[in-house]
């Protein structure tokens, strides 16, 4: 493997899509589907094949592309067409013209329902394709099952049943059919039949699901489980009609589509071709920006320009006219019309193109990172300092947070982050000792003012960005603490509440909503759960000393050593003292036994691990 494989095989995302495999010539040769890229794709690398041609297949990898989709279904049909378009070498399968199954209503007077994989007959309406055969049988005899529908190839027509041409055959007898043949049915009713089937192959099954759904509580509660199994598995294939895929419609052809996406200084483009209903080309374009004046439609431009100049014989051959795109481009191309579609499957096409286009930034960025840490890191503390209005980029940050049950055993906490990471060294608990009772605000005035007291008198560096675990009040007490030591225009403090990860500003009343998926508030969250869990860890420790402190500590004479034997010997307080003297004094002597006693009788309300 070369360097550049390794590194895309470590960006590989965990969705579905295609794969593409190219030789040292830029060869196609193996087109792959998988419900999850990374691990399918690392199949191939991270284990010895049994097959020689997989071998043959894996030795002459010498790069890789991809196209991520939204289902497993949509990445199926994808691979078929393009397998189909490239005829890869190591490709067994749909090389052949074979194609998925369609079902066709057809456009006579009275309208045949039936599959067929040639879909391309004048009048007629399709539907699919589907993937799996054995769902486009399993609706088709449900629907037979529903509708009286007429199955036979006869030409019916006004002129066939006023000459009275045909007569009634099995399907009529055994009430299948409803005598189309005969004109025993108008067409205007068996239309409505027809109406209702179209709704359904469009994706509308609920009615058709419901149906089938008593069908098999029926056959249940009759006890009949072998057939409610059978009626149980239609539902089940009926399922997949309603995942309709927008890789290979019958709606879309010959028809380009465009998907921008920018940032401040790189713009990607995803291009797909679509030939006969079916995407057989994708790429994604990179542009970086020398200047922020280039317009969205500029960049649009450029991207069709070069796509025209990559595939000019695509071009000649296909004659597309028609361009979806997410953004008008600035300059008009002969012959071409450009759209930006609102709704159905085109919108859902290009919502595709826009997919890849931000999966093609998430790996430029991850490919980056991997090759240079460092930016990473200043691209998040330059995010935070942004978010945060910060002077200056927040390489230090500290998050404080209080802990107490009812006011007792009140600790706090403070953590550090150094380059948006954890410096778990430099963390801190505090004990609180000037507040009684419940005062978050009056505990967090004493631990900062502890806090940086100490870091000034031994000279150490201070965080440039302050966190308190609260709201106006946890911020206005950061600040009094800071203003006493002469702090308060040093460090930048905000506050984050916990219900809605509002972050408050000093003398600020409306708190600032950041983004859910921001970088920023990541790192806040980190650090305010971060100093939650330091703060809990370190009051449950204060607290269960203070539950084993009880009345043996109380006792003349027992030590450590000797309250840790009795412990051990009675296992609590509660033995100890139903114990006799005799017993005790076994353990620990007549005389400490005595005193033991004593004392744990005149002290039974204030023992708390009994």
């Amino acid at each position: 493997m070369n360097d550049n494989l390794k590194l895309k095989l470590s960006l590989l995302p965990d969705e579905p899509g295609v794969y593409r495999y190219r030789n040292r010539e830029g060869t196609i040769i193996y087109v792959g589907k998988a419900k999850n890229l990374k691990r399918r794709v690392h199949s191939y690398f991270n284990r010895e094949h049994t097959s020689v041609r997989t071998t043959l297949l894996v030795r002459n990898i010498h790069d890789l592309e991809y196209t991520v989709v939204n289902t497993e279904e949509e990445a199926l049909d994808l691979e078929n067409a393009l397998i189909k378009e490239y005829q890869p070498r190591y490709n067994v399968l749909l090389k052949d013209d074979k194609s998925y199954p369609w079902i066709c209503v057809s456009g006579e007077l009275y309208p045949r329902v039936y599959i067929t994989r040639d879909a391309r007959a004048k009048g007629d309406k399709y539907y699919g394709p589907y993937p799996r055969s054995e769902v486009a049988k399993v609706l088709i005899d449900t629907i037979r099952q529903i509708y009286p529908l007429r199955t036979c190839r006869l030409n019916v027509s006004r002129e066939t049943i006023e000459a009275d041409k045909h007569r009634l055959c099995l399907q009529y007898h055994i009430h299948r059919c409803e005598g189309c043949c005969k004109g025993l049915v108008t067409p205007e009713q068996y239309g409505q039949y027809i109406g209702e089937i179209r709704q359904i192959l469009n994706g509308d099954t609920h009615q058709l699901m419901d149906l089938l759904m008593q069908q098999m509580q029926q056959l249940a509660g009759e006890l009949r489980f072998e057939e409610a199994e059978a009626v149980k598995r239609r539902y089940k294939l009926l399922e997949h009609v309603r995942r309709r895929s927008v890789i290979v419609s019958p709606t879309i052809h010959n028809i380009d589509v465009f998907g921008l996406l920018r940032d401040d200084d790189a713009a990607w483009v995803n291009f797909m071709h679509v030939r006969g209903g079916a995407v057989v080309q994708s790429l994604t374009l990179e542009y970086r920006l020398s200047t922020r004046d280039e317009s969205d439609a500029e960049i649009m431009s450029m991207a069709i320009a070069e796509v025209h100049q990559r595939f000019a014989e695509t071009y000649r051959r296909d004659h597309v006219t028609e361009v979806m795109v997410n953004v008008t481009p600035d300059v008009e191309f002969t012959g071409l019309t450009f759209i930006i579609p609102q709704r159905g499957d085109k919108k859902k096409l290009l919502d595709i193109a826009v997919k890849n286009a931000t999966q093609k930034r998430t790996d430029r960025l991850r490919m980056m990172e991997k090759l240079n840490p460092e930016q990473r890191t200043t691209r998040t503390l330059t995010t935070i300092q942004r978010d945060m209005r910060l002077p200056a980029l927040p390489r230090h940050i500290e998050c404080f947070d209080n802990s107490n049950i009812s006011g007792s055993s009140p600790v706090a906490s403070c953590v550090v982050f150094r380059n948006a990471k954890p410096a778990k060294k430099e963390y801190r608990h505090f004990n609180i000792k000037t507040v009684d009772g419940a005062d978050d605000f009056a505990s967090m005035r004493e631990v900062i003012t502890r806090r940086y007291s100490r870091l000034v008198q031994e000279g150490q560096e201070l965080p440039q960005l302050l966190i308190v675990d609260g709201g106006k009040g946890q911020v206005t007490s950061a600040i009094e603490a800071l203003n006493s030591i002469g702090l308060h225009d040093q460090i930048s403090v905000v506050g984050i509440a916990k219900r809605l990860n509002e972050v408050y500003f000093p003398g600020d009343s409306v708190p600032l909503y950041i983004d859910k998926n921001s970088e920023t508030l990541h790192v806040i969250q980190r650090l305010r759960d971060e100093a939650h869990r330091f703060a809990i860890t370190f009051h449950r420790k204060q607290r269960s000393k203070s539950q084993v402190h009880s009345a043996l500590d109380e006792v003349p004479g027992i030590g450590p050593k000797t309250r840790t034997q009795l412990l051990k010997h009675f296992k609590s307080l509660k033995r100890i003292r139903e114990a006799s003297e005799q017993e005790v004094a076994a353990l620990i002597g007549p005389s400490k036994a005595r005193k033991l006693l004593d004392t744990l009788n005149g002290e039974k309300s204030t023992d708390w691990a009994q």
